[in-house]
């Protein structure tokens, strides 16, 4: 299902762009460039509506449809499909050992921090 939507979502995407440069503005007209009274009209110099605003209105709507459905459909995803679902597995780290050389201190491990000792700031 989703991705038989994506597919139209795609295409409505390419043909509203299509029309939308397929149209001619409102001032394209020479005669809105030096003031013509045929400009100023209530729907334009072309008349009320023509196929091209038509089909843009229901490219949009269909365009606005598409694009809410996807993004509910997405955020409704089953939890199964989560890349991983197990977290990884706790990793131990250890210092290594000092050598057995007479009067050494052992080694601290990861598990046990050494005292820090305060800065005087004076």
């Amino acid at each position: 299902m989703t991705i038989i939507l994506i597919i139209i979502h795609v295409i409505v995407c390419v043909a509203l762009i299509m029309i939308v440069l397929l149209q001619t503005g409102k001032g394209a007209d020479i005669g809105a460039a030096f003031g013509g009274g045929s400009s100023n009209t209530l729907f334009g110099s072309s008349g009320a509506s023509t196929f091209l605003s038509k089909a843009t209105a229901g490219a949009a709507i269909v365009f606005m449809l598409t694009s809410l459905t996807l993004a509910y459909l997405s955020s409704h995803r089953p939890t199964a499909s989560v890349v991983m679902d197990t977290p990884p597995a706790a990793v131990e780290t250890k210092a290594p050992e000092a050598s057995s050389a007479a009067g050494a201190a052992p080694a601290a491990t990861a598990t046990e921090p050494k005292p820090e000792t305060p800065a005087k700031s004076q």
